[in-house]
């Protein structure tokens, strides 16, 4: 809270409303699949934070957050999902209520929570204030983790480790592609007696394309055997009280071709490069380039980011959305920023991943998990 209040005073901004699900729990500790209807988190410029929600999903927030229950707002729920009324109208009356409808308000504009609709009412019921664009004003100060937050992520790289041993022993030849989903999801949920934790469920699900589908980075799963010679990369994350660990890595079932071998050589010696300058004090930009460099050499192109910082989060996306690991981006690297260091390639016809998750430190960068960083070969 102070963090974010210190923000919003750089900006000029007299409240904040928060409608990103993964800020609104790192702000509050709110936790619940509701963010499919309209809510959001006010910060003014003092005191506790106000939960504001459907009216049945406060009953979440009376057990999450750490404010007290006349922080918790929840409205009526023929508000959800109406023709007539919208959630934003409950809200602008609310804070004119309250005495907060002049003033700069910031919200968050660019984000998968805050539709257009709700932007337009909640403008057109609070005429004396002037709203103004805040996004990503929380994600920013999420950057540096908390030793709390890396106990959490360290436990949630053991879980995807376990995820990663699970696919490496149990996939073979003509094992159906749900079949192979339904033991990740197993390793990556259940109690775990040498580790004494259990898993929560990642914002992504599991991205596993086989063969030429592997070109296409997104793609899910089908009910089809796994086929002979065709490469599959598993892009997966292991997932504890809501913070991600994501890991990629490719298996072969065959002899993979000679292209894919050279294009994982060359990834493999960038990935050592773009880690060497990932150091307190360099910038995004130094490891991309470290990387980039290496496959520029080997002659491959990759025309996208090559990272991007990771922590809570929640569907769909385990990103925190704000630098990147992309030429360009020069923001400074501090002990502490906890990255997703995305080195996967997308061909033509084929695709290969080998990923790592980090933590910044003053000298090399911790990883995360401990898994062979090579491709997987099985006949």
């Amino acid at each position: 809270m102070r963090k974010t209040r210190a923000s919003m005073e750089k900006l000029g901004l007299d409240m904040l409303i928060v409608s990103d699900p993964s800020n609104m729990a790192w702000l509050t500790g709110y936790d619940g699949w509701s963010f499919y209807v309209h809510q959001c988190v006010i910060v003014g410029p003092t005191g506790a934070p106000i939960w504001f929600g459907r009216g049945q999903d406060a009953q979440g927030a009376l057990r999450t957050v750490w404010m007290s229950d006349d922080h918790i707002i929840g409205y009526p729920d023929h508000y959800v999902q109406s023709v007539d009324r919208h959630p934003m109208d409950y809200l602008w009356a609310t804070l004119a209520d309250k005495g907060w409808h002049t003033g700069f308000i910031g919200v968050e504009m660019d984000n998968y929570w805050y539709t257009a609709k709700a932007h337009q009412r909640l403008c057109a019921g609070l005429p004396d204030a002037q709203i103004l664009d805040a996004t990503g004003l929380v994600n920013w100060q999420r950057a540096i983790k908390t030793p709390k937050e890396l106990a959490y992520m360290r436990k949630a790289a053991r879980i995807v480790e376990r995820m990663h041993r699970r696919i490496a022993d149990r996939i073979e030849v003509g094992m159906r592609k749900c079949d192979l989903v339904a033991e990740i999801y197993d390793a990556g949920l259940r109690y775990d007696e040498w580790s004494q934790h259990g898993g929560d469920y990642p914002a992504i699900v599991p991205l596993l394309p086989s063969g030429p589908d592997a070109a296409a980075p997104h793609l899910t799963w089908d009910d089809q055997p796994m086929k002979r010679d065709e490469g599959t990369f598993f892009e997966i994350a292991g997932c504890y009280q809501r913070y991600h660990v994501p890991l990629s890595r490719t298996i072969f079932l065959g002899t993979p071709p000679q292209e894919m071998l050279d294009a994982e050589k060359a990834v493999l010696e960038g990935m050592d490069a773009g880690l060497a300058a990932a150091t307190a004090g360099n910038t995004c930009e130094d490891i991309a380039n470290a990387f980039f460099t290496v496959l520029d050499r080997y002659g491959i192109v990759k025309d996208n980011r090559t990272g991007y910082p990771i922590g809570l989060s929640y569907p769909p996306d385990w990103g925190e959305r704000t630098m990147s690991l992309r030429r360009g981006d020069q923001t400074e690297l501090k002990p502490g920023m906890t990255f997703h260091f995305m080195t996967g390639l997308w061909m033509d016809n084929w695709g290969y991943e080998t990923t790592e998750s980090i933590v910044i430190t003053e000298r090399e960068p911790e990883l995360f998990c401990n898994i062979p960083r090579r491709m997987l070969v099985k006949s």
